[in-house]
Parts: C-alpha cells; sequence; structure tokens
C-alpha cells in the first residue's frame, strides 16, 4: 500500500488549526517542518518557527505548503520574498476552494518551481482517529519534477487517503454542491436557533450535528467558499428557489383544503 517516501523538508506558510494538524501527521512520518504565521506559534512541538518570512524563505525547502485561510491567501502569496528561494521547488497548497489558489499561484510562483493544488477533504475532527480512507483532491498544475510530487503526494497516500485526481474547476464546481450548501444549511439552522429537544428524531439529530460542525468553522471559511467559488452563487439561488418552490406547494394544499 502506498508510496515509499523520501525524507522531505517542508515550509508552512500559515500556522493555524489546519496546518498544525497536518503537520503533526507529516512530523510522525520523519518528515523536517518549519513554518512561518502571523501568529507566533513557536512552542509547537517537532516545528522550528520562524516570525521572519525572509529569513524562512532563505532556508532550503523542498516543498512550500501554503495553509493560509482562502481570504487572505492573495496578499499572503503576493508578499513571498521569492526572490530568496535557493532552488526550484514544488508550492503546494490545501485550501477549500481551488480555482482561486491556482490561478494566484500560476501568476505568482517563478516558473521554474512546480505546483499542486490539493485539498485535504477532511479535518481535525474528521481525521482525528487517522486519514483512511478519506478523500484527498489533487491537481498537478505544473510538475517537471514527478519524483518530488510523489513524494509529497505519498503523505496522504502512505496514511490511506483516497486519492483523487481532478481539475481544479471540477473540484470548485462539485464543492459548492457538497461542501457550501453544507455550510450554508448550518448556517441558516444557526440563524433558526434550533436546540435538542426531548423528542429528537435520528434525522433531527443529523441536522444538529450540521449546524456544529458549520459553525465551529470560521465566517472567514465560509464567506471564502461563497466569495471564491464562481459556483457558489449559483447554488445559494438553487436553494432558496427550491425554498420557494417547496413554500408554494404546501400554500397551494391549503387553498385547496
Amino acid at each position: 500500500m502506498g508510496s515509499s517516501t523520501r525524507t522531505l523538508k517542508i515550509g508552512i506558510i500559515g500556522f493555524g488549526t489546519f496546518a498544525q494538524f497536518l503537520a503533526k501527521t507529516m512530523i510522525k512520518q520523519g518528515h523536517l517542518i518549519r513554518a512561518t504565521s502571523r501568529s507566533d506559534y513557536s512552542g509547537f512541538p517537532g516545528v522550528h518557527f520562524f516570525r521572519d518570512m525572509e529569513e524562512f524563505m532563505g532556508l532550503e525547502h523542498d516543498v512550500i505548503l501554503i495553509c493560509t485561510s482562502i481570504v487572505s491567501v492573495s496578499q499572503v502569496v503576493k508578499s513571498i520574498p521569492f526572490h530568496r528561494l535557493k532552488k526550484p521547488l514544488l508550492f503546494a497548497d490545501v485550501l477549500s476552494v481551488k480555482e482561486h489558489p491556482r490561478q494566484l499561484l500560476l501568476q505568482e510562483v517563478p516558473h521554474d518551481s512546480d505546483l499542486v493544488c490539493t485539498h485535504p477533504m477532511f479535518g481535525p475532527e474528521s481525521g482525528k482517529d487517522g486519514w483512511k480512507d478519506l478523500p484527498f483532491m489533487y491537481e498537478k498544475v505544473r510538475v517537471k519534477d514527478e519524483t518530488l510530487c510523489s513524494s509529497f503526494l505519498a503523505i496522504f497516500e502512505n496514511e490511506g487517503c483516497k486519492m483523487l485526481e481532478m481539475s481544479c474547476e471540477e473540484h470548485d464546481r462539485l464543492a459548492a454542491q457538497s461542501q457550501f450548501l453544507t455550510h450554508t444549511i448550518g448556517r441558516v439552522l444557526s440563524e433558526m436557533e434550533i436546540w435538542n429537544t426531548p423528542i429528537d428524531t435520528k434525522g433531527f439529530e443529523k441536522l444538529i450535528q450540521v449546524k456544529e460542525s458549520s459553525t465551529r468553522d470560521s465566517f472567514d471559511l465560509y464567506s471564502g467558499l461563497f466569495i471564491h467559488n464562481r459556483f457558489a452563487k449559483q447554488q445559494l439561488h438553487n436553494l432558496e428557489s427550491a425554498l420557494e418552490r417547496v413554500k408554494e406547494t404546501l400554500e397551494a394544499r391549503i387553498n385547496n383544503n
């Protein structure tokens, strides 16, 4: 099962909760992790933390992993001092939308470096007992060093992820339908202030779970899923139209009785 992987020097830009979650498994696999972030995470076990982006980019990396929020990625990538790079390397991202970072990285990253856009379709909650059978989407956007790219993807393959190679466009089309719609329903339920009752059905308990998991994520993430996924607006429109049709059908019943 999986591929053999060499020890990689991985530099992580943006070291919030999701990046820390990924880093733990990378460290366990024996990779060398350095990180930089707006906040100070210098106490994080097993990670060399750098406050200074210039110093960080001057280190010898094999892979730079972009783990910022969707809403800040453009500003962060445009401020990376690429001139400090010691050699061409692999740039990867793990954002929940894919066309936006793909376009941005193609525009900003030096042409001699490789690009892979990825989305681990899980997080600290769903992946807390391991990553086996959890979906990992990726697109090899610009890859000359196949060995390096394979070694990076092997991090996820060797944990048992379900590896899904697909275009960033296809990902965003599907994610608007699944991820964005789920978050939207969760946010709506939260606005309605629904809570458990003594007579909950199994179906209602699932709705409560959707509400709770959606509101655990930041509003920045949710708004990013909308603003930077061109398919999300249509899904919101579809949801509104569907609710209107259901309402009209119910009201027609009242009028017929």
